[in-house]
């Protein structure tokens, strides 16, 4: 439920799952529902993008820092915009432990899609023990840090935030409303003491074990504009019962 002018999203990440099975049921829920108010981003594995039609606001799950070349495995952002994304998920927690993205290649990743004008959904958030040792703000400033030192707060107007405390992702745990709050809240301010306006109008989720029956209290958060979705993102009935929670 948004209660400012900020326009809500929720973005659906399979992550390594889903088949064309899916991608025909996602298609048909998401073409007949009416959400007028929000965003819904589908941002399924590589080979089912092109699968989805234009009706559909799509986005890749990772993306190369480089442009071409000899890097086997990697997909560029020139590839991504031919097949159709609009957005890509950089610097999920997944990314950064599994294959060791630091917060400098979190960077550059996200330097290299502004540039091809996609728009980065920025992934930032701490492991459990950060929280409990009470350095959970520190450890945020210096992931955003690195991508403000990077391209600057004025591009920060054309990237989405995702908060997603690790401790939260796939555990069935969930942030609280006043803990993500807390967090989204210290993020807009950060942002405000260099850009009050970029910060005010910034898009920030909240993704961390969200389902239809938590989705609309987070959401209610004067500061949570929407969700980062894992799990419940590939039953198309419940995410749509996320997003219609996001389109209030």
């Amino acid at each position: 439920m948004q209660i400012n002018s900020r326009r809500s999203m929720v973005a659906g990440n399979w992550k390594m799952n889903g088949d064309k099975a899916l991608v025909k049921q996602m298609k048909k829920q998401l073409e007949k529902a009416s959400l007028e108010n929000m965003d819904a981003v589908i941002c399924p594995p590589f080979p089912y993008l092109g699968m989805f039609t234009d009706s559909i606001k799509l986005g890749a799950q990772n993306m190369s820092q480089f442009d071409s070349g000899a890097h086997t495995g990697e997909v560029s952002v020139s590839m991504l915009k031919e097949v159709g994304c609009s957005y890509i998920i950089i610097g999920h927690s997944e990314r950064r432990e599994d294959n060791f993205e630091s917060n400098e290649i979190v960077a550059q990743k996200v330097e290299k899609a502004l540039n091809a004008d996609l728009t980065p959904i920025l992934c930032f958030g701490e492991p459990e023990d950060i929280r409990d040792d009470g350095t959970l703000f520190t450890y945020i400033a210096t992931q955003l840090d690195a991508v403000l030192k990077q391209v600057g707060i004025a591009q920060f107007a054309k990237i989405v935030l995702a908060y997603e405390p690790i401790w939260a992702i796939g555990t069935g745990k969930t942030a609280s409303p006043e803990q993500a709050q807390e967090v989204h809240a210290f993020v807009r301010g950060h942002l405000a003491k260099l850009d009050s306006d970029i910060a005010a109008k910034i898009v920030i989720l909240y993704g961390g074990s969200v389902k239809g029956s938590n989705a609309e209290e987070l959401f209610s958060q004067a500061d949570v504009d929407g969700g980062l979705i894992g799990g419940a993102s590939l039953n198309p009935d419940d995410f749509l019962s996320i997003c219609l929670a996001a389109n209030q």
